[in-house]
């Protein structure tokens, strides 16, 4: 898979796990344009071939090309649309005019957009809705995954043509991709674990203990069952790398910005306090957790854990009361 397949493949989001997927296209044979318009980004790549804001110490081969022309990346095979969730959809009004509606559009991104309670697929079709869309997420740690350490991830996409270009234009020995037609399910995994990361987060923060944090995970998976389930989603989806895997990673690593940021709460500090502190950094989880908290209501489903994060981040309710709260509930049966 590192000889030349010949595909095109565009990039648009210079951050951390944008950068990582160019690396990976390219490492697979792809010829890649990488596009930002973050100067600073660009003027590191330029110069020192690193992208020193978000994923510094990864070599960024010469030979993918790095542009502040958005409309240059929409003119290959397969854009890759790595932005956060809260600017996918002004990112694909900026392109509808210059993209080809041949192109497949394989979004990065995780998240449940704030208002529309859209989820990205959603978002992009209501945008672009002749492109074939397909989504990439996983257990993936931009950075490892840009080191070359072993990594696999789950591609969902409703044709099977385009699993196979983005197979053989991103995929390789050491980054594994595996298929699923659940898009829903897929999606549903990777936006909800960052709101339970921000629960365990809190509890490690607290000192509660390893067993409150796998008590916390598992429960959390169960509400993530919930919701995928009265989205249209299956269940087995939950079962593979895009939601039990990456909620395993993302609730069990300090790597993580969302158990960190959790953590940082738990130890006392504000929610603006800390996305300040950390400048451009997005945490996916804070902004998720109001829209899965809407969407379960929508739903009329019991997410206790997700609901409590909300309440943390955006009613500024007292961590300890909140707490007090979840282990006061009811005794219940494991299955509900």
């Amino acid at each position: 898979m590192n000889a030349n397949n010949n595909y095109r493949v565009g990039v648009i989001g210079g951050g951390a796990w944008g950068t990582a997927l160019a690396i990976l296209a390219n490492r697979a044979g792809s010829a890649v344009t990488l596009g930002t318009r973050n100067n600073n980004v660009i003027q590191s790549i330029a110069e020192r071939r690193t992208n020193d804001i978000y994923l510094p110490s990864v070599f960024i081969d010469p030979d993918i090309k790095v542009t502040d022309k958005i409309g240059e990346v929409c003119q290959n095979d397969l854009l890759i649309l790595a932005v956060p969730s809260h600017i996918l959809r002004s990112a694909c009004i900026t392109i509808s005019d210059t993209l080809s509606v041949e192109v497949p559009v394989v979004l990065a991104g995780k998240g449940i957009e704030r208002g529309s309670l859209m989820l990205m697929s959603e978002v992009a079709k209501s945008i672009l809705p002749k492109n074939p869309v397909g989504v990439i997420s996983g257990p993936n740690f931009a950075d490892e995954a840009a080191r070359g350490l072993p990594t696999a991830t789950t591609i969902a996409c409703a044709e099977e043509a385009l699993w196979d270009l983005l197979m053989y234009a991103v995929g390789g020995r050491l980054f594994r991709p595996y298929m699923t037609t659940d898009i829903i399910g897929t999606q549903i995994g990777g936006a909800v674990k960052n709101v339970i990361a921000i629960a365990c987060g809190i509890a490690l923060g607290k000192n509660f203990g390893e067993n409150a944090r796998a008590a916390l995970v598992t429960r959390g998976f169960a509400e993530i069952a919930r919701l995928t389930l009265a989205k249209g989603g299956k269940y087995e989806t939950l079962m593979g790398l895009s939601g039990l895997g990456d909620l395993i990673l993302t609730c069990g690593s300090v790597k993580s910005r969302n158990l960190s940021f959790g953590i940082a709460i738990g130890q006392g500090k504000s929610k603006e306090e800390i996305l300040i502190s950390r400048g451009r950094s997005a945490t996916e989880g804070v902004i998720a957790a109001e829209s899965v908290n809407r969407l379960a209501r929508k739903f009329g489903l019991s997410m206790p854990i997700s609901d409590a994060v909300y309440r943390i981040l955006y009613e500024n309710a007292p961590v300890d009361r909140i707490i007090a709260e979840l282990l006061e509930r009811p005794f219940v049966d494991e299955g509900s």
